[in-house]
């Protein structure tokens, strides 16, 4: 697939809020029709990134381009770009259509305009049975398509979209995810949502950039972070990921009494600190050391937990070390499906090996 083009272009982005660097130096491209992550911990600068590109704050240094054209000195009512807030900002003395309505209304459209696209969005938003209800009579996911469906209603060229399913439960965050995918390519307008859950940013996004101390570590598809992180900061923050530490020679690190062989960012040859980064899912268990394998560590199983669908089985592995560079009481995650897992019959004391391939195997400088 060819590449989109540019909406958003962002270069040398910088705001400080006193002594302190919020964003810092940022450069990104936001391209067309596509859902773009902004993800990281709390504190990372990803929502002070969104309201520079909505306009509620300026920035320090560096410049905002939408469709070529310099945005920055521009107020936010005048940028084609709408802000969805966490907290939806509903009118409660309004019903679900006045709400959709208001925007249109404001920029005095026309009553049957303003009638056929309210229309649509209720539509495509499935309200339209509760178009005449007022927020207090809606569920938590009613009331965030209520305030999606008053955003897109205006079409703008971006929808930024503030930690949105952040006050629903699990089972409903999972639920809008799908939906909120499915409207982005039904409208087929380019979205930009800011979160930390890293799940939420891997089922939803096109692109995630990663984030930490207002600096982008890694911008890339949610398979391509996840497979081939560059560093150790984005292999500990996305999902689950064991460690295994040791002195870094080219693609390969000295662990225990053996190598540990995978592949560098880049093709770089780390020389120093450094550690082989490996995936739950891809580590498998033998009661004896595998033949021929190349990848293989001793140890002792000192727990496992069932999940239904898998079976998480911690480990003991002395090197091992967790995402923030501690000893994480020696231990490794194995996640084995259930139909392997009945098949091994792995009972917590006993002594195994944790085997996995080389193409599983990211080595990663401390």
């Amino acid at each position: 697939m060819s590449e989109r083009p540019t909406v958003i272009a962002i270069e040398g982005l910088t705001k400080r809020f006193g002594e302190i660097t919020a964003v810092d130096a940022v450069d990104l491209d936001l391209r067309e029709n596509e859902f773009f992550a902004l993800l990281g911990p709390s504190g990372c600068g990803k929502t002070t990134l969104l309201r520079m590109i909505a306009g509620f704050t300026g920035p320090d240094a560096g410049r905002i381009l939408l469709d070529g054209r310099d945005m920055t000195p521009v107020r936010p009512n005048r940028r084609p770009v709408n802000l969805m807030f966490q907290s939806y900002a509903l009118f409660p003395h309004m019903t679900v259509t006045q709400n959709i309505a208001y925007g249109l209304e404001m920029e005095g459209c026309g009553r049957d305009e303003i009638r056929r696209r309210v229309g649509e969005m209720l539509e495509m938003t499935e309200l339209s049975p509760l178009k005449d209800r007022k927020p207090e009579h809606l569920s938590g996911g009613q009331r965030q398509r209520v305030a999606l469906a008053r955003a897109l209603v205006k079409r703008p060229r971006v929808l930024l979209l503030d930690e949105p399913l952040g006050a629903l439960d699990k089972k409903l965050r999972e639920q809008m995810q799908l939906e909120l995918k499915r409207m982005q390519h039904e409208v087929g307008i380019t979205f930009v949502i800011v979160t930390h859950d890293q799940e939420e940013a891997l089922v939803m996004a096109d692109r995630i950039a990663v984030l930490k101390d207002g600096r982008v570590m890694q911008v890339g598809a949610p398979r391509e972070l996840y497979e081939y992180p560059a560093s150790r900061f984005v292999a500990g923050f996305i999902g689950k990921m064991n460690f295994f530490a040791g002195q870094g020679r080219g693609a390969e690190v000295a662990f225990g009494d053996g190598v540990l062989t995978g592949t560098a960012p880049g093709g770089v040859e780390l020389a120093g600190p450094a550690v082989a980064a490996v995936r739950p899912e891809r580590l498998r268990l033998a009661p004896q050391r595998p033949e021929g394998s190349l990848n293989a560590v001793p140890g002792r199983i000192v727990d496992i937990a069932y999940h239904g669908q898998d079976l998480n089985v911690h480990v003991e592995v002395r090197g091992a070390v967790d995402s923030a560079g501690g000893e994480a009481g020696a231990r490794v995650l194995v996640r084995l499906p259930a139909g392997e897992a009945e098949e091994g019959d792995w009972q917590a004391g006993q002594d195994v090996w944790c085997c996995w391939a080389p193409a599983h195997t990211r080595v990663l400088a401390m």
